[in-house]
């Protein structure tokens, strides 16, 4: 017979198992080996994104509901706890999904509500409702912004980057070779790969053009 285990129990190893992602770094940051003394966690990224949300729906009063989204937001990485941050440079996306999905599923069969937050995490990797379409566009704008944080900061030097295999990539290739800077080719990749909207991409122009480190002074 199985042991039961008590909802005490249940939570301390959900807690524990999320507790993870403080402690993993961003995996795009450590391929273009950005030179900082603190690096981006996952866990980091998701408080990110969800502000970036609550701005986002602030400025442009999106009709949508922004719990549901912050909630999204909240265990849209849960799957990297088990498989870690994998990028589109290095795994193929039908794969990388299948890999997470099984993950969030084994993580959240030990929660009464699991199936709940599940539907929840499969509703934002679909980003077609509306609601998860948003938090999509947040996910990978916020990339983006702190990418340009970077860069700002002088944290790479592109003259430095032996054995990044996303320097091979075509697109990356065109834009570096344009003379975009490392934050305006990832605003500009961004652009061309991902659904933003008319709000999405007037923020995206915008960061484009301005220094994000002037712009909270």
């Amino acid at each position: 017979m199985s042991e039961t285990i008590s909802k005490e129990q249940s939570v301390l190893d959900y807690y524990i198992l999320c507790n993870r992602l403080k402690n993993v770094i961003r995996t795009g940051w450590k391929d273009w080996k950005v030179q900082r003394e603190r690096i981006e966690s996952v866990a980091e990224h998701v408080f990110g994104v969800q502000m970036l949300a609550l701005a986002m729906k602030s400025e442009y009063q999106y009709d949508i509901d922004i719990r549901k989204v912050i909630f999204m937001l909240a265990v849209h990485e849960i799957g990297e706890t088990v498989i870690g941050d994998l990028t589109r440079f290095q795994i193929g996306a039908e794969e990388k999904e299948k890999m997470e999905h099984e993950a969030v599923h084994r993580i959240l069969g030990g929660l009464l509500d699991g199936g709940q937050i599940e539907a929840l995490f499969l509703e934002f990797d679909a980003h077609e409702t509306p609601e998860a379409l948003f938090a999509y566009q947040c996910d990978k704008l916020e990339c983006d912004l702190q990418c340009r944080l970077y860069d700002e900061e002088g944290c790479v030097d592109l003259r430095h980057q032996e054995g990044n295999a996303t320097m091979d990539d075509p697109q990356v290739k065109e834009l570096l070779a344009s003379g975009a800077s490392w934050s305006e080719m990832w605003l500009k990749f961004s652009q061309k790969n991902y659904p933003y909207d008319e709000h999405f991409r007037a923020v995206s122009d915008y960061a484009m053009r301005r220094k994000l480190l002037s712009c909270s002074e």
